[in-house]
């Protein structure tokens, strides 16, 4: 049934006759086994192909850029990931650091290295020397009243001239 000219649908397709194969294999020309140079390109042919480089060319420069974004965005995630682990190493180092100031300032770890890297001992009882005060009070009261008088400033001015 496929080689019978009768159509089953409403819009038949045109059928080729043997004239219009034959004008088909015309306009293809046969190229015979002819040396590079003496093979004649037409102009559309060169613009096709000219059109096809640019389009290769745009889509390498495309890609080309693509993967350099690529290099730069996991460089800066390596680095973010560096520094992450720069501040959780100092965050420890920190504690250990508050833990041995919290140590350093209990007393009996004072008292450990004043005997031991310093050598020293507790006072004893004849170390110990009492003094006497009076109750008196050494204080003295101000019998004057201080005024404090306040210059403009071209007086201050006049008086260091003065001075001088």
């Amino acid at each position: 049934m496929v080689n019978s000219k009768y159509e089953y649908e409403t819009s038949p397709r045109k059928l080729e006759t043997n004239e219009r194969k034959k004008e088909k294999k015309a306009k293809l020309k046969i190229v015979e086994d002819l040396p590079r140079g003496e093979i004649k390109i037409s102009k559309e042919q060169r613009k096709k192909q000219k059109k096809l480089i640019l389009f290769v060319a745009i889509i390498f420069v495309i890609l080309l850029t693509i993967s350099y974004r690529n290099s730069q965005i996991n460089e800066k995630f390596n680095n973010n990931q560096n520094l992450k682990k720069e501040l959780s190493s100092l965050e420890k180092e920190n504690e250990q650091l508050k833990v041995n100031i919290a140590n350093g300032l209990n007393l009996n770890n004072i008292e450990k290295m004043a005997k031991e890297k310093l050598g020293m001992q507790k006072l004893t009882n004849k170390q110990i020397v009492y003094v006497n005060l009076p109750k008196k009070d050494y204080v003295e009261a101000a019998s004057e009243e201080v005024v404090l008088e306040e210059k403009s400033w071209f007086e201050q001015i006049l008086e260091k001239i003065n001075e001088n």
